[in-house]
This record gives structure tokens, sequence and C-alpha cells, in this order.
């Protein structure tokens, strides 16, 4: 897994100096990016496939809303967030391409255990296993990414990375539908879970692992820096902390309605998971997949002019969810909640290139993945593991204090969650204040 050390006084070829000829070609970036891509879609397959099996799992198991939301939350999300802090700490000191692939083999398996679970405990423990193996996916691909592709093509490819996350929900959605149907929500997680081992062993064995700063052409000498001093350096920059919150913000309603927008449909418009997870799988992946790959290319076109739009793209969208998201727990018809999902299903996924994007950037040379972390471990914290654990809760408490059935708690709790879409708003109108100065503090660095 160690790399070799590079030599402080070493020349890289620019990657942007046309009079230099590049260590890897176009077509091997994009293969690369295709890879992870890939990657990042097994990732929220893995993930997300519980949520569209949730119901079928609440039913056999006898598990409650809140023990649901748990498994999608607390169990998963507390080690993901912590555990991808000291991942991405070995990722910007060896291999990155080692890690992702370990790591995608741990979480492939786990996922494929969790088919085997008798009661709520042994599901949790699968879960943390995902969780845990799934800590290691994003923040050494960031960093990678960033030493593939120059700061102004940087949001893009980032925006593109991010389209795992609709895809992987499309296909976590519908695949995980038809199999519980067809044979149950044990072999779900079986079928889902074991391909990734295989792509583990594509991605280790021809992706190769570019020299730290290749992009910029600039040498770092690779040297452990302590997490206090990544804290300290992203914290120092005002845009970081509006965006890091912002966007934990959108986590927080986001993941709570992936998590149980499928229970929600079941259960008050009586849809069986195969009618969910096409449903969904369609509007996530075509709305929400357009969102997140327009939200990089937007903010490079806009950006160039006006560094402030890469953080008003996202606050325009986020604003624009609001009534939305109101409206699609109000509504008793099927049709116009499904129709009214596909608004918020592409704004709220504006901000994944530019948010990336904007934190490598920002992030010194040594610190890439580990920037990357910080920024998923605010995300996680506040929205993965709170988000799903909160509408559960909420729910499970409307049924107890207010005599609601399952039904109408699950609808009230979602419908309560989604106002907080304005405060992600806020943060990201306030984090365009500061961008171009911290920037320009960025750049000015050796």
């Amino acid at each position: 897994m160690p790399e070799s050390n590079t030599d402080s006084s070493s020349k890289l070829p620019p990657i942007s100096d046309p009079g230099v000829k590049p260590l890897f070609t176009k077509s091997y970036t994009h293969y690369v990016l295709g890879v992870l891509v890939v990657v990042y879609t097994f990732n929220f397959i893995d993930r997300q496939i519980l949520a569209i099996l949730a119901q079928a799992i609440k039913v056999d198991l006898g598990l409650s809303d809140t023990q649901i939301g748990a498994l999608s939350g607390i169990a998963f999300g507390i080690f993901y967030a912590t555990l991808g802090i000291p991942i991405a700490r070995l990722a910007d000191k060896y291999s990155r391409v080692n890690i992702i692939s370990i790591c995608l083999v741990i979480w492939s398996a786990m996922t494929a255990l969790s088919g085997l679970a008798q009661n709520f405990w042994q599901l949790l423990i699968a879960r943390i296993g995902v969780g845990i193996g799934e800590a290691g996916g994003s923040p050494p691909s960031h960093s990678l990414l960033a030493d593939y592709f120059p700061i102004d093509k940087r949001a893009s490819a980032l925006g593109i990375y991010a389209l795992g996350i609709p895809i992987g929900i499309l296909f976590g959605n519908f695949a995980g539908g038809v199999i519980n149907d067809m044979y149950g929500w044990r072999n779900a997680f079986l079928i889902v879970g074991i391909p990734g081992i295989a792509l583990a062993l594509l991605l280790k064995f021809t992706v190769k692992e570019p020299p730290r700063g290749y992009s910029e052409g600039k040498v770092v000498k690779k040297e452990s820096i302590p997490f206090s001093e990544v804290l300290k350096t992203m914290w120092a920059y005002r845009s970081f902390r509006y965006i890091s919150l912002g966007a934990a913000t959108q986590a927080f309603v986001g993941y709570g309605s992936i998590a149980w927008m499928p229970a929600f449909l079941i259960r008050t418009h009586d849809m069986t998971t195969t009618q969910v997870g096409t449903a969904l799988g369609l509007i996530i992946g075509i709305a929400g997949g357009l969102g997140t790959f327009l939200s990089g290319l937007l903010a490079d076109r806009l950006g160039a002019n006006d560094v402030r739009w890469y953080m008003w793209i996202p606050a325009i969208g986020f604003l624009i969810c609001v009534p939305f998201s109101l409206a699609i727990y109000l509504t008793d018809n099927l049709w116009l909640a499904l129709g009214l999902y596909i608004i918020p299903a592409f704004m709220s996924n504006l901000y994944t290139g530019p948010t990336f994007g904007m934190t490598q950037s920002l992030a010194p040379l040594a610190m890439r993945a580990a920037a990357s972390a910080l920024l998923l471990f605010i995300i996680n914290i506040i929205g993965l593991v709170f988000g799903p654990t909160t509408v559960g809760f909420l729910s499970d408490l409307l049924q107890s204090q207010m005599n609601m059935t399952d039904v109408e708690s699950l609808r009230w709790a979602l419908f309560a969650c989604a106002f907080v879409y304005l405060i992600s708003f806020l943060n990201y109108r306030t984090a365009a204040k500061y961008l171009k100065e911290d920037l320009i503090h960025a750049n000015g660095r050796a």
C-alpha cells in the first residue's frame, strides 16, 4: 500500500501546459472517472437498498420505525462519518487506489451478510460493517480526481463522480424492489452485495495512482499532518464553514427523505415494493442525476465570471425545494405526489459539484483527502446519523402521543423535516460572500 516518497526537488509536468506531454491521456483520465463513478454507484446501491426493503424488514423482524431509522442513520452513519477521517489520513499518505479497493470489498461483503440477519442486532452489526467499508470510498476518490483534473474542470468532474448517488439510488430502489417481491429481502442483499468484490479487482488492476499535485503541476512532499491542522486550516475559511453546514442540513432532509419515502408510498398509497422501486428509481435516477450532472457544469461555466455562482446555484435550488417538498406529503393523489417529487429530486442535487469541487480547491495538496473527510464527517453526522433517525423517532412519537396511525405519523414527520431546506439556503447564500476571498488566499499558498 505505501507509495514511495516524492522528492520535493522533483518537477511535475503541469497538466495545463501544452508543451509538456502529460502522464495520462485524456481518454484514460475519463476512464478513471468512469470507474470511480461505478464504484460510487455501488456505494449507494448498497446503502440505499435498505430503504426499499425497510417495510418488508419491519414486518418480518417486527421492528419499530425508530429501529428502522437507526439502521439507516445511527448504525451506519456514525461509523461512516467518523472512520472517514482516519481512512482519509491514510489516503493522504498511501495509495488511494488500494484503500478504495479494500474498502469496496468490505462494504460489499457486509451488504451480502445483511441478508443472513435473523434479528435487529445482527442486522445492526451488518449495517455497521457497511458503514465502516463505505467510509473509505469518497475521500480518497475526491483526492484522486483532484489530481487528475485541474481546478477549472474539477467541479464538473466531481459533479459527474457524484452521479453515483442518483444512479445508485435508481438501481438500489429498482433492484431491491423487484428482488424483494420475487425472492424476498434477504436475497436482495445477497444479490447486490457480491458483484462489488469483482469491481474492487477491476479498480485495483486498471486504475493508476497519480502523483499528488499533478493537475496543478506542483509537488507535495508526503508528511504526516495532524488532523487538528486540517481542521484549523479548513475551518479558517468562512466559506467552508457555511458550505459544510449547508450541505449537512441538506443531507438531513435528503437522507431522511430517501430512507423513508419508500415506506411512505407503501403505507400511504398502497404501492408494492416493485412499483415504489421503479417510480423512485426513475425520478431520483433521472431528475437527481440531471441535477447532479448539471451542478458542476453550470458552476464551472457561471463561476468563471463570478465565483459566487458556485454557492448561489445550490442556494437557489434549496429555496425552490421547500414548497414542493411540503406539497408531496399533503396530497393524497399518488401521481401528483410523484410529479411534485421530481422538482426537489433535481434541485436538491445542484449542490454536489460546487460543494466538493470548492472544498478540494480550498484544501492544501497534502490534506485533500482529509479535507474531503472533514466535509463528509460534518455532512454525515448531521445528515446521515440524524436525518433518517429523526424521521423514525418523530413518527413513533406522533403515534404514541397523538394517537396517529403509522401512515399519518410518517407523513407529518417527513413534512416537518422538509423545512430544514431553508437553513441550507441561508448557509450557501452566506458562503457566497466569502468564497472569492478564501480562494485567493488558498491559491496564494506555496
